[in-house]
């Protein structure tokens, strides 16, 4: 690449990332937050333009906002129903079905249900995975973790970041969930430290909110990447918006006269805390001087578990089906957008990868996808099986070069269990392994419905069994792990055609 000098302020007035072509990268991942948990739109109408919803005039991100001007988002983008598994699938691009990490990640100890594979991968990230992460370390970058990590149980290889790659791990380990997110709890929760936040003692007694701590943290780590002259890897991992749902005072005052019930306003003031954090992040590296060379991607784990109410408990992410946990798809999209943290078509950077600015784009991506184009931006090669593709051209504005295809498998109990979701263009099949046949299979086809109202599983015979042949073949390469039978526990519930 051509080296170009320019001029940045603060620390160098060479940028170091432009001379060894490795762009900075900020992974932003929420806890729980849906397509609908935002003010900026992820639906489209029919004419394919965004499409708002009640529930983008209740929450206020206008950090989501300003990064939605600044590149590109996608109104359909997928990642596994439930956390560890999609925060396993984003550090090594495989689908939960190889990775066999399938269910959430319990600190204690093995989660696998009463009908679950006993041997699924428990105990998380393991010294045989390759993870993003260690890949970039060892291509010089520096890697920092912030937040929640929930990649292994209490003592185990993949219950500290470090363990796999992260050069700083702020507030990572087993937990899945603060005890608290307030400094002046210490954060936890009275004497019960099994959730307490590791490494932000510094912050106990004090007045200050978690997601502010993690944030003051990492731009701090940032910082110190920028005066190292090093390029950067930040995965901020919000703990928020996990339950418990602890108001964010800073923000109370905007949802004060909304028509929604006490934990819904703490939800939406959390959602706002989690923004004014991209928004401090993108004010941060804008002013080290290295926001041209930082890309950014926004996402959430899972589906929304908003506490709207029980009223709401299937509209949480009205208008799609569903939320966390279950196989609709309110359970299954997230947000995604990417984008420059400050936009300059000059920049050499930005010519390998130009990321339109205000785009809405029908295209489809997942989580596995992240992995290898994260490799290939900063110029990584690697080695084993993934599942994912990389989609740099579909940041450029442009359309997946294959047919879009997505792997959920989930041969545990939950709000949905025991089921295989399966993506392939515009159809999915869910397929229930603890079912009769007459209501084993749902078939929908998401380009004419969206709300998953109509099982064409009884229809369209000829699909079905097309779709059913096509996942079975997906869960066979990849060596997935089935259910067992509830009367004879020592037999696996494998496929059938219809």
């Amino acid at each position: 690449m051509k080296k170009t000098l320019l001029f940045v302020a603060a620390f160098c007035t060479l940028s170091h990332l432009q001379a060894a072509g490795k762009p900075n990268i900020i992974l932003f991942l929420i806890d729980d937050m849906g397509v609908m948990d935002t003010s900026v739109p992820f639906l489209a109408d029919k004419d394919g333009k965004p499409e708002r919803h009640p529930l983008n005039d209740l929450f206020r991100t206008p950090g989501m906002e300003r990064l939605s001007r600044l590149g590109i988002r996608m109104r359909h983008f997928y990642a596994n129903s439930v956390c560890s598994p999609t925060r396993v699938s984003i550090m090594t691009g495989q689908s939960s079905a190889r990775h066999r990490t399938t269910q959430w990640i319990r600190p204690e100890g093995n989660n696998a249900g009463p009908q679950g594979p006993k041997d699924w991968q428990w105990k998380g990230i393991s010294p045989k995975h390759s993870t993003l992460p260690a890949l970039l370390k060892k291509a010089g970058y520096r890697t920092i973790h912030a937040g929640k990590a929930h990649f292994g149980p209490n003592g185990s290889y993949g219950e500290l970041p470090q363990n796999f790659g992260f050069d700083v791990n702020i507030g990572g380990r087993a937990i899945g969930q603060p005890g608290s997110y307030y400094g002046k709890s210490n954060f936890t929760r009275g004497k019960n430290k099994s959730r307490a936040v590791f490494g932000l003692e510094k912050y106990h007694g004090k007045d200050i909110y978690l997601t502010e701590a993690l944030t003051v943290e990492i731009n701090a780590e940032i910082e110190q990447s920028v005066k190292q002259k090093k390029p950067f890897f930040a995965y901020m991992s919000h703990y928020a918006v996990h339950a418990p749902f602890n108001p964010d005072s800073r923000f109370a005052e905007n949802y004060a006269d909304k028509t929604v019930g006490r934990n819904a306003k703490a939800f939406a003031t959390m959602i706002e805390g989690i923004d004014k954090s991209l928004n401090d992040m993108l004010d941060h590296v804008e002013k080290l001087g290295v926001a041209e060379d930082t890309l950014v991607f926004f996402l959430g784990d899972n589906g929304t578990d908003a506490p709207l109410g029980k009223t709401h408990a299937i509209a949480c992410a009205a208008p799609l089906r569903g939320k966390k946990g279950t196989h609709y798809e309110g359970g299954m999209r997230v947000p995604f957008i990417a984008a420059w943290a400050k936009p300059n078509q000059d920049n050499p950077l930005q010519k390998s990868l130009p990321i339109p600015a205000g785009k809405f784009s029908s295209t489809k991506g997942t989580i596995c996808d992240l992995f290898p184009t994260i490799l290939k931006l900063a110029g990584v090669s690697h080695d084993g099986k993934i599942d994912g593709s990389d989609f740099t051209g579909a940041l450029s504005g442009g359309e997946r070069t294959e047919e879009f295809t997505f792997l959920m498998h989930f041969p545990h109990s939950h709000r949905s269990s025991y089921y295989t979701a399966w993506h392939e263009g515009d159809w999915k099949l869910v397929y229930h392994y603890n079912r009769p046949p007459e209501t084993r299979h749902e078939l929908f086809n998401l380009a004419a419905d969206r709300t998953e109202s109509n099982n064409l599983a009884a229809t369209e015979k000829k699909e079905l069994r097309r779709m059913v042949k096509s996942m079975t073949a997906a869960l066979e390469e990849a060596g997935a792990q089935y259910p067992s039978s509830k009367k004879n526990p020592g037999k696996k519930i494998k496929p059938v055609l219809p």
